[in-house]
């Protein structure tokens, strides 16, 4: 070969390379990890549906189970957390990496002209080297990316239940607001109604100013109310909307609920539940894998601060511009021994194990967390599940106080003072009732999201899931 043949070669490879990189040994478009990381993790989406990250149509009342599957699919948090998975799994595949022999070709074309010689040279050497043994360190990084691998994978878990929590309170959100606005269109049309009792009362002289103009006060109190609730249902349908991974000025609804359908609370061990908690919690596991990750950390350096052995193997071959050609062959085994880089080593060393501190100390401020989160979230749903029966009781005794108030009234034997703090008192009945669902459906969730159990399957469970 001679050396403007070698040279036309060497150029038609260095423009053929980057076209064809994707396909060649340099790069690879294939899925080479090991690890299943999804844009969902498996047991959040329905496994019946077919496609649950299509495109979600807004034409029909959406039920709690599109609105947590809108949620997974198109808030962009789960998105990010999906996509910090796959950069540690890259991770795990370079720390993998130092585990094969490295092979490099290098190509050179040389020239040089004066006034007496012209003398050109084409080289090809190839090297192959492999690390024999480095103390640990190639096993220490590798299992260092795998924890920190497991650390995201459980962080994503935490993230998704996360938007899922965020997604159902919102969706119930939606639900109590949209109840308030209609008792408060309910109360404002009572309001009227003692209004206009009033008002004919005094047209006819049997009633005084100061009664119509407090029952006119009540009824323009009711309507502002009624205005007020209805900006407040509108806010509570963009943060849904948002939630949702949807612009907030979307037009969409949500399908009706059953807010009377409250199943009785089953009291469970709470010592159990919080122990289950620190088995299921995703982002405990998440801290416990950061420890382990900083733990290999540690030994990771210290293995860099000893010796190393590799093996190399080069073949070299030479050709001139008069056909005068060269090959050379050699094996060898090298030992590196790092002599002294200005007590790098040590700092090294203490900076992994003040991580580990760090990440330890972490872990058990997070396991007292848990236990705090399972134990708030066990006692708000006490509490709720017995504000609810008490508010039922309340809410029956307001309506019957306030038909016998109104009634009176309008027979004369009743004074307007009385009515209007019937209904008052009817309207503050009505508000407790549906506050008290909404603090118990809230608690439900954050119960089984504070054990790590909030998923497809306990979504299923609630009342509102059915799909439209």
């Amino acid at each position: 070969m001679n050396f403007p043949h070698f040279f036309l070669t060497f150029s038609l490879l260095g423009t053929l390379i980057p076209a064809h990189a994707l396909e060649s040994i340099w790069y690879s478009d294939k899925d080479l990890k090991e690890e299943n990381i999804q844009l969902i993790p498996q047991a959040y989406i329905d496994p019946s549906v077919s496609d649950p990250c299509s495109q979600k149509a807004y034409d029909k009342p959406l039920s709690l189970v599109e609105v947590t599957e809108a949620a997974l699919c198109h808030n962009p948090q789960t998105r990010e957390v999906y996509a910090n998975a796959k950069v540690q799994s890259a991770q795990v595949g370079v720390a993998r990496s130092l585990f094969f022999p490295s092979v490099t070709d290098t190509l050179s074309a040389t020239e040089n002209k004066n006034r007496t010689t012209n003398y050109s040279n084409a080289t090809n050497r190839i090297v192959a080297s492999y690390l024999l043994y480095d103390f640990g360190s190639r096993d220490a990084n590798f299992e260092n990316a795998n924890q920190l691998l497991k650390a995201a994978s459980a962080t994503q878990n935490a993230i998704v239940q996360t938007v899922l929590l965020a997604s159902v309170n919102a969706f119930y959100q939606v639900h109590a607001s949209r109840a308030i606005l209609n008792a408060s269109i309910e109360t404002e049309r009572l309001s009227q109604e003692s209004f206009k009792s009033a008002e004919a009362k005094y047209i006819a002289g049997v009633a005084t100013p100061a009664d119509k103009l407090q029952a006119q006060t009540s009824f323009a109190n009711a309507t502002l109310t009624k205005l007020r609730n209805e900006g407040t249902l509108k806010v509570a349908y963009g943060n849904l909307a948002n939630v949702m991974g949807a612009p907030a000025n979307i037009n969409f609804q949500i399908a009706d609920s059953k807010l009377d359908d409250i199943p009785e609370l089953i009291d469970q061990d709470i010592d159990a539940l919080i122990e289950q908690a620190r088995l299921q919690r995703p982002d405990l596991m998440a801290s416990e894998a950061q420890l382990k990750a900083s733990l290999a950390k540690i030994e990771s350096v210290k293995a860099d601060a000893k010796p190393k052995v590799r093996i190399d193997a080069s073949n070299q071959y030479d050709e001139n511009l008069l056909g005068q050609t060269s090959q050379n062959t050699s094996l060898g085994i090298f030992l590196s021994i790092p002599l002294f880089e200005g007590y790098k080593p040590t700092y090294l060393i203490r900076s992994a194990e003040a991580t580990a501190e760090l990440n330890a100390s972490k872990r058990d401020q997070l396991k007292l967390q848990v236990s705090l989160d399972v134990w708030t979230a066990y006692q708000n749903l006490k509490t709720a599940n017995e504000s609810i029966t008490a508010s039922n009781v309340l809410l029956l005794s307001a309506e019957e106080s306030s038909r016998v108030a109104l009634g009176r009234y309008k027979e004369g034997v009743g004074n307007i003072i009385d009515t209007l703090n019937a209904q008052s008192a009817l309207a503050n009945a009505k508000q407790q009732k549906i506050q008290s669902v909404l603090n118990w459906n809230i608690a439900r969730t954050t119960l089984a999201q504070s054990i790590g159990v909030l998923d497809n399957a306990m979504i299923q469970k609630l009342p509102e899931k059915k799909r439209q």
